[in-house]
């Protein structure tokens, strides 16, 4: 399932999906959609990954197979994205984590431990997540994210074109045009499986995650957790301001004993555009905390 190139995206979105078994914890008044790879039968070690603003699980489309040889994967659709309703407080970072942690310990058992991996707003998640959990959060990992830098609370200055008033060719390529200015530098690695997934997620998207990203709930989260703090950017992240480079200075500065690197040549969706380079950091990441 690593090489998606000689199917067409659907169908290799669909078969993944199908390796997975789809579950729903509460959401407020309505709910919240996770999938789980669990290839052990429930022995392996838990990681539970969260997707960006604007996403779904499937931004970790080229995470999933690696990582599920050797854990349970868990990925949601984080509350008001994707399949996942709206929370009751869609401003607030750590009412919405708080929904998230629930779940992860209704599908694991409470008190169970895990890893937690975030890209962009993801991380955003994952951090808090990580504080609200305390020892139980055996690492976080944070990828791209927005709001550790010294200018991060000023966000992002890349201009994205409207899209959803689009059709056929026009709207592809106007996901190909958005796509490049904050997700992908390399223009040549953004394939139909990219524009897909693009399109996909956009539609369902509710949430306004930027907000939330540049709240210093991130912040506050890192300064509260009991777990190893790992983190990467992508040396060309378009949205990170500062970029890739101060990031990773930023984050370092303020947590000495972190492991804070940088993916070279790559942009924001760092683990779609270089997973030869970020699966193996990963999966290293996680072998110093794995039981």
């Amino acid at each position: 399932m690593n090489d998606q190139s000689a199917i067409d995206p659907q169908t290799f979105l669909d078969a993944l999906e199908a390796q997975s078994t789809r579950h729903e914890t509460p959401c407020g008044e309505g709910r919240m959609v996770w999938h789980i790879w669990d290839r052990s039968g429930g022995s392996a070690p838990v990681v539970v990954l969260f997707h960006g603003g604007a996403g779904s699980w499937r931004h970790w489309v080229k995470t999933i197979p690696v990582l599920a040889e050797s854990y349970r994967v868990l990925v949601p659709d984080l509350p008001g994205l994707g399949e996942s309703d709206f929370p009751p407080d869609g401003d607030d970072a750590f009412a919405i984590a708080t929904i998230v942690a629930d779940g992860i310990d209704a599908l694991i058992g409470k008190g169970n431990s895990f890893d937690v991996v975030g890209f962009s707003f993801g991380g955003t998640m994952a951090s808090c997540v990580g504080a609200l959990r305390g020892k139980q959060a055996r690492s976080v990992t944070i990828i791209g994210s927005a709001g550790v830098g010294a200018q991060g609370s000023l966000g992002s200055a890349v201009k994205l074109e409207k899209v959803r008033h689009l059709e056929g060719a026009e709207r592809r390529e106007t996901h190909r045009t958005n796509l490049n200015r904050l997700m992908i530098a390399d223009i040549a690695k953004i394939d139909d499986l990219a524009i897909v997934i693009q399109d996909w997620n956009t539609v369902r998207s509710r949430l306004k995650t930027p907000a939330i990203s540049r709240s210093g709930a991130i912040l506050t989260a890192i300064d509260q957790l009991q777990s190893p703090l790992n983190g990467m950017w992508g040396e060309l992240d378009a949205p990170a301001n500062p970029k890739g480079p101060e990031r990773v200075a930023a984050l370092r500065a303020r947590k000495p004993d972190a492991d804070i690197r940088l993916v070279p040549g790559t942009g924001h969706w760092a683990a779609y555009e270089s997973p030869e380079i970020v699966n193996p950091m990963l999966l290293e990441m996680l072998a110093r905390t794995r039981p």
